[in-house]
């Protein structure tokens, strides 16, 4: 493809806000191979606040498809405003109708997306999408189209911290009574799915086992969904966990993040990859630990073993041999996978899929 088309590329991402961070390899890479690409990136409002202080992107594009641009005629608006705009090409990792519709609504002379797209027939190129790839290579295979493949790109997810959100967050945390000089750990109990909520009872005594096991810090994230049950989380561990809900916005969530050396989330991805959630990523990209507690087995060292159990769509907390929480009323635990000999390994995060090991991860402070 001539190097011309490369002069104004929009890139759309308008799904979860996990999935905008997911995208940002991609922006970063096509911004690396073509530096003089003027880069504008169509996402959602959330998105918008995330990438504000992201580099290489030149625009940034609301598409508030839930909200001003909903419906048919947003749709035809919004496609309107990107014709405008006169973009030279394209390119969508999102897989919606709607989405191809978009482009093509705009007029975009080139436009690639997946071959499993809903409206793949709208696209100039089309790329196979691998749903047995990490989430990052996937949106990286999009350059396929041009003769790039995945393996040749840098995969590392980063976002900056600005360092006038970093200092807010560090001052509002000491206001918060947290000791900076210890560990910290962060806990986020929010999900989109209700299937994969956990209780507050689960995660208040997961703090306590923190608190017991480690000389350490507890911060709770969420969104404003989430703040009934962060309230009562803080309230059923007597306070020991500082509450961020309201206080900190997504602009300062990688301040917060980059502060942790563990993060505790309620999703549970195949493949040990952290994919929706909007923390996941942003503490996995600042060498933070990721710790799922559903769906998985996993254990914790310095003499505590803590197991997430599945119970078939049900889930359980358990201390080696002794029940801490359940959900399922016949009190039936039933694992997902079977403890992998690990002699000689202390101080680990061991993560497991059924039968076989996933990912040992040494928890020192």
């Amino acid at each position: 493809m001539n190097s011309a088309n490369w002069e104004k590329v929009l890139v759309l991402q308008t799904s979860f806000l996990g999935d905008t961070v997911l995208t940002l390899p991609l922006l970063s890479e096509i911004k690396l191979r073509f530096p003089s690409t003027n880069l504008a990136v169509l996402c959602s409002p959330l998105g918008k606040e995330l990438l504000q202080d992201y580099p290489g992107v030149d625009e940034i594009i609301v598409d508030d498809k839930k909200g001003a641009d909903k419906g048919l005629l947003g749709l035809w608006r919004k496609a309107k405003a990107l014709r405008e705009k006169a973009f030279t090409m394209a390119l969508t990792p999102h897989k919606s109708l709607r989405s191809a519709l978009l482009l093509y609504l705009a007029r975009i002379p080139y436009r690639v997306g997946f071959r499993q797209s809903r409206g793949a027939v709208l696209f100039n190129r089309r790329v196979h999408r691998d749903a047995e790839r990490h989430d990052v290579e996937r949106n990286l295979s999009i350059l396929e189209a041009f003769g790039i493949k995945s393996e040749e790109c840098q995969r590392i997810l980063h976002l900056p911290v600005n360092p006038t959100q970093q200092d807010f967050v560090n001052r509002l945390l000491l206001s918060l009574g947290v000791d900076l000089e210890k560990p910290i750990l962060g806990v986020n109990p929010g999900s989109v799915w209700p299937t994969k909520r956990w209780t507050a009872e689960g995660f208040a005594r997961l703090i306590e086992l923190f608190k017991q096991h480690y000389d350490c810090e507890v911060l709770l994230f969420g969104g404003p969904e989430d703040a009934a049950i962060v309230s009562r989380i803080c309230g059923l561990s007597g306070g020991s966990a500082a509450n961020l809900v309201g206080r900190i916005g997504l602009r300062e969530l990688p301040a917060a993040l980059g502060l942790c050396r563990v993060l505790v989330r309620t999703d549970a991805h195949r493949r040990g990859t952290e994919r929706s959630d909007r923390c996941d990523f942003l503490c996995h990209n600042t060498r933070a630990w990721i710790l799922s507690l559903l769906g998985e087995f996993h254990r914790i060292g310095k003499g505590a073993s803590l197991s997430a159990l599945r119970l078939s769509r049900r889930k359980a907390l358990s201390l080696g041999n002794r029940r801490l929480y359940t959900s399922n009323q016949t009190g039936k635990c039933i694992p997902s996978g079977k403890a992998v000999d690990r002699s000689g390994l202390k101080n680990t995060i061991c993560r497991f899929k059924p039968i076989q090991a996933r990912v040992c991860l040494p928890l020192t402070f």
